[in-house]
């Protein structure tokens, strides 16, 4: 494919992320948007949800680091955050009496430093058992961007180590960093060099980065291909086990891994649509695809158990299924104690966790407990090494998030309905008169998707409820029941009604509902949002004009495809967020050359063949008539380009009707969430339920509530 010119794109030129021209463009559609529907931060709205965005009372999510819970906040008082810690005994404590002592403050320094810090993460040293975890490479982005600078962080002193104590340092750059040891990284990153980066902008090689010597003079240990998405490696302790490996992600399915075994790193040899991961003296495989081995065959969105040893000496008569797949069931994650695994499992999208412990060399099947219907149940091990301690989330569409401190037997035993939180949100919002119901609609091809409805238990089937459809379907991403008390105050109590539709190219029911709907078949996923929509137009719960849709990323373009797609007629409102549209470029703009095992190569037959087909931009036409539609971005999202809904937008805006019912709001910071900041979080979700209130219903004085 020839590169694109001004000729044939006149709105390439909004492609360039920070550009004067196209700052002053963004801030001017910004300013529209506010003429015609309100400044968010003057809307009656805004406050409420910066309350709760900013309340005292959320759960504060700690991690265990030796002796002590840490955790990172963010309230009117620490706009960035700050991160602090205590011990367990304290974190006991109601959230107002905890002693927290602070770590850093990331408002601080960036005041002394003169820089927009975003938190990203910690990545802490493992040296394994009887060592002290005090040194961590901190992951600060400038400005929200995916691209973060890293620099090496002293948990005894609470301070940076100076690069002039040989403390490590990187620029700002998509870099994977670990610990191989005290003074040495595995590390790939942009050193300067022309191949230090893969196609998608990750690093294409691994270093060994001695402390006190120039990065680019560290030894180079493992390379990728240019086309692959990036090289990784990681050194860790398991268990009574250290591990050491590297590899490629060839594509977002694929990989290749190499592990270190009897003193050589050799090749795991399994398909590389496989996830490889350990526990102890094991390789945990998940398989995306059906596996045929010693004569055999292991279902796709199987989880399947071997000993390492086993596998390297070629003995698949080991393998052993701890999940195998049916009909309504698929393994969503999960997570390993020191003796047990648990795993989470969607059936029909609801949770049910199932047990297995490891004793003696060998796996015991220890039950299965459904969950809490309608609620999903998320457990994460507490300390993996060290005991069998679960953090256990639970949290529903009305019921406020719960976090347990329960141990993996507990669990297994079916204790968690009757035991006390140890914290737990309060309920944001009114839910006493909300009902969640599930239904399924009937797609295209006869496929049953399965959808949420949140509603009011008097709402009346009459046609005349402003409905909200959300939708994703991509990335083996599924969507699940969660609180929000933003929606509950900005649209439930108002007699709004909330939708997750759970379609094709999500995880719901494993790898084969994802796969339904990549490269060629994406169709598959809005036909299924479209059947969602046409079932709840049939059941009575809204009309055509009264249905409003919101997704973002993936959805975003799953939003593009529902504005330009030949049943556009059934919506009433669109709300495209952080999108992707132009998928004739959309490999050549910052991380999505990364995203062609998802979508498909527009420089190869996919462009004529299916890529044209739900490409938002290309196939916007004179002679139809659109939705109204805000679009949504950000200018330092360095994973999804700005330039997809600027140059949409634009195209809108030249159209001869939907001129006047195009709209746009750009975050000058803020990265792939949209925003950095709680009141940046705010204004964006004030703005979009602006649009859809004044839009869908304006009749029912939505002054009052935006």
């Amino acid at each position: 494919m020839a590169s694109t010119t001004a000729a044939d794109d006149p709105f390439i030129w909004l492609e360039e992320v920070n550009g004067e021209k196209c700052l002053a463009w963004a801030k001017e559609k910004n300013q529209a948007t506010f003429n015609k529907f309100g400044k968010p931060d003057e809307a009656p709205l805004y406050g409420k949800i910066l309350e709760i965005l900013e309340s005292k009372d959320k759960i504060a999510y700690v991690q265990k680091i030796d002796d002590f819970y840490y955790n990172f906040w963010q309230d009117a008082d620490h706009v960035r955050g700050i991160w602090r810690r205590c011990t367990l005994e304290e974190y006991k404590k109601p959230a107002k009496e905890i002693q927290w002592e602070l770590v850093l403050d990331l408002d601080a320094l960036g005041k002394e430093e003169g820089e927009s810090w975003v938190w990203h993460s910690p990545t802490f040293i493992d040296p394994g058992p009887g060592e002290k975890r005090d040194l961590c490479l901190l992951h600060l982005s400038p400005g929200g961007s995916d691209a973060d600078v890293i620099r090496e962080f002293s948990l005894e002193t609470k301070a940076f180590i100076p690069e002039s104590e040989s403390g490590f340092k990187v620029g700002a750059c998509k870099s994977r960093a670990s610990y191989k040891s005290r003074d040495v990284l595995l590390i790939g990153t942009d050193t300067g060099a022309t191949d230090d980066m893969t196609d998608s902008g990750y690093p294409r090689q691994v270093r060994e980065w001695k402390r006190g010597t120039p990065l680019k003079d560290a030894p180079l240990v493992y390379e990728a291909q240019k086309q692959d998405i990036s090289a990784f490696a990681h050194r860790y302790y398991d268990r009574g086990l250290f591990h050491e490996m590297r590899g490629r992600a060839i594509t977002f399915y694929t990989s290749e891994y190499f592990w270190l075994h009897e003193g050589e790193f050799k090749k795991v040899d399994v398909p590389d649509d496989m996830e490889v991961s350990t526990f102890c003296d094991r390789f945990q495989l998940s398989l995306r695809s059906d596996w045929t081995v010693g004569g055999k065959t292991y279902v796709q969105g199987s989880l399947l158990s071997i000993p390492i040893n086993s596998l390297f000496a070629g003995d698949m008569s080991k393998l052993e299924v701890l999940f195998a797949p049916t009909d309504s069931e698929s393994l969503e994650n999960s997570t390993g104690t020191r003796n047990y695994l648990v795993l989470s499992v969607l059936e029909d999208v609801k949770t049910k966790l199932i047990f297995w412990r490891y004793k003696d060399g060998a796996w015991e099947h220890c039950g299965e407990e459904r969950g809490l219907g309608m609620e999903s149940v998320d457990p994460n091990a507490v300390e993996p090494d060290s005991s069998d301690d679960l953090w256990v989330t639970v949290s529903g569409y009305t019921r406020p998030t719960s976090l347990f401190l329960s141990t993996a037997e507990d669990l297994c035993s079916g204790k968690l309905p009757s035991m006390a939180p140890l914290k737990a949100l309060p309920s944001y919002y009114n839910a006493d008169d909300i009902e969640v119901q599930q239904f399924f609609a009937t797609s295209l091809d006869g496929t049953k998707v399965p959808y949420f409805q949140l509603s009011k238990k008097s709402m009346a089937y009459d046609g005349k409820n402003p409905t909200l459809l959300y939708g994703y379907g991509g990335f083996e991403i599924s969507l699940t029941p969660a609180y929000s008390g933003a929606r509950g105050i900005a649209w439930l109590e108002h007699g709004g009604v909330w939708i997750d539709a759970n379609i094709r190219g999500g995880g719901e029911y494993g790898p084969r509902w994802h796969q339904a709907a990549k490269k060629a078949n994406r169709n598959k996923a809005y036909e299924d949002f479209e059947a969602v929509a046409e079932d709840l137009l049939r059941r009575g719960v809204t009309t055509r004009a009264l249905l409003g849709i919101q997704g973002g990323s993936n959805g975003g373009l799953l939003m593009g495809n529902m504005l330009t797609r030949d049943k556009r007629e059934l919506f009433g409102a669109v709300v495209c967020q952080v999108p992707l549209l132009d998928m004739q470029r959309y490999s050549q703009l910052l991380a999505g050359a990364s995203w062609m095992g998802e979508y498909g190569d527009p420089s190869t037959g996919d462009w004529g063949e299916f890529l044209y087909k739900y490409s938002p931009y290309h196939n916007l036409s004179d002679d139809k008539t659109y939705p109204p539609a805000l679009f949504v971005t950000s200018t330092k999202d360095d994973r999804v380009h700005p330039g997809h809904a600027r140059k949409m937008v634009a195209k809108l805006l030249s159209h001869p009707t939907a001129k006047d019912q195009t709209f746009y709001y750009e975050n000058i910071e803020g990265g792939h969430g949209g925003a950095a900041d709680n009141k940046q979080r705010a204004f964006m979700q004030v703005a979009q339920y602006a649009f859809l209130w004044k839009t869908l219903s304006p009749g029912r004085k939505p002054d009052t509530i935006v």
